[in-house]
């Protein structure tokens, strides 16, 4: 019995600090996937969805709200992207995917961004969330307040990387529903774009190059974003989209036992989307409005474009080069074609009498010379 417990008791204090690191969760993933939502980004329209309000864990997708939250910064003039981010030491002890960072070091806003996007680096995240709220703590309030604000009602974010919860904490909850309106809202900003697209990237001074972890913008034609997310009892899951023809799709993919399986399907499900949405005239971004048609008994009322000056060459009366524009030409009155037609009579009629007095003098002239007439 001795012999047995000597065993137990030394396999039981191996276990102790892997049960301790954090709390365990149970896998959830499925094949191919746990939930799925499409969705019209221009109007909000969802196209198809499948177990989209089922609770999932976002893992690293999770950095979409530290991008909005980071974004919403710089438009309201609270943060600058050539802002320097100083390395906390929390900072560069955070795993998984990462940069290196060291506490000795800083980046700019803007190169950080890049890190948490293209790298999905955890380190990235923890320095740009101290930086801007002081704490990782912080900053999950300030998620948290944008989540409610959204109306991401089934959400609930307890860090900022997305990774497995630690000793004490709570996983990161979500759904695909919640997360399609973040990810509408993404696309708004082509700011954000900038960073989801960037496939390749250098960091520190391009010594360490980052490469992104979405396979779809390189397998898949329009596509621009989003962010992929995994780790063990999540499973793999992507938020992507792309833009054709006018339209944006938005696709979510949450929780598939298999990358390959989630990459797959998101493409199929961006695919299904286009076929529901025919596409959309590009938004011209100033229209000009038809020149009004005079009743017969008004006079014609000028173009809307006021008289070149002498020399100058009139300007086109609408948008040159725009689907279905026709440049408008101004209407011409009864009396212009009177007087115009009066003119031209004038003309012909000085003409006549020139031409006529030429050979009057000519043929006197001739008379003259004939009979010797001085």
């Amino acid at each position: 019995m001795k012999r047995l417990l000597c065993p137990l008791l030394f396999l039981s204090l191996l276990m102790t600090p892997i049960w301790a690191s954090g709390k365990q969760l149970s896998v959830i993933s499925q094949d191919p996937y746990i939930s799925a939502l499409v969705l019209d980004a221009d109007n909000g329209k969802v196209l198809f969805e499948e177990n989209a309000d089922a609770r999932v864990y976002p893992a690293s997708v999770l950095k979409l709200m530290d991008l909005y939250v980071i974004l919403n910064r710089i438009e309201q003039g609270m943060l600058k992207l050539d802002e320097m981010v100083p390395v906390t030491v929390e900072a560069a002890k955070t795993g998984g995917s990462q940069v290196y960072l060291d506490p000795k070091e800083q980046f700019t806003v803007d190169e950080m961004l890049f890190a948490l996007m293209v790298q999905s680096a955890n380190d990235a995240a923890v320095a740009l969330a101290t930086h801007i709220a002081g704490s990782k703590e912080g900053f999950v309030a300030l998620m948290n307040q944008k989540a409610k604000e959204l109306g991401m009602k089934n959400t609930v974010f307890h860090s900022v990387h997305g990774l497995p919860p630690g000793e004490g904490q709570e996983p990161d909850i979500t759904t695909a529903r919640d997360l399609a309106i973040l990810c509408r809202e993404l696309t708004k900003r082509p700011e954000a774009l900038k960073y989801t697209s960037t496939r390749l990237k250098g960091f520190r001074e391009d010594k360490f190059q980052m490469s992104n972890h979405n396979k779809l913008l390189s397998a898949y034609s329009g596509c621009d974003g989003l962010k992929t997310g995994y780790f063990t009892a999540a499973g793999f899951s992507i938020a992507s989209t792309a833009k054709k023809g006018g339209v944006r799709i938005i696709s979510l993919v949450m929780g598939s036992k298999d990358r390959k399986v989630r990459d797959k399907k998101a493409m199929e499900l961006l695919s299904k989307g286009f076929t529901l949405v025919p596409p959309r005239p590009e938004q011209v971004a100033a229209v000009q409005a038809p020149v009004a048609t005079p009743a017969p008994s008004q006079p014609v009322q000028a173009s809307f474009a006021s008289p070149p000056a002498e020399g100058e060459q009139a300007p086109p009366t609408a948008d040159s080069g725009a689907p279905g524009d026709q440049q408008q030409t101004r209407p011409v009155s009864g009396w212009s074609i009177f007087f115009i037609g009066l003119g031209s009579g004038c003309v012909l009629v000085i003409a006549f009498f020139v031409v006529a007095g030429m050979l009057s003098r000519r043929r006197s002239t001739t008379i003259k010379s004939r009979y010797n007439i001085r």
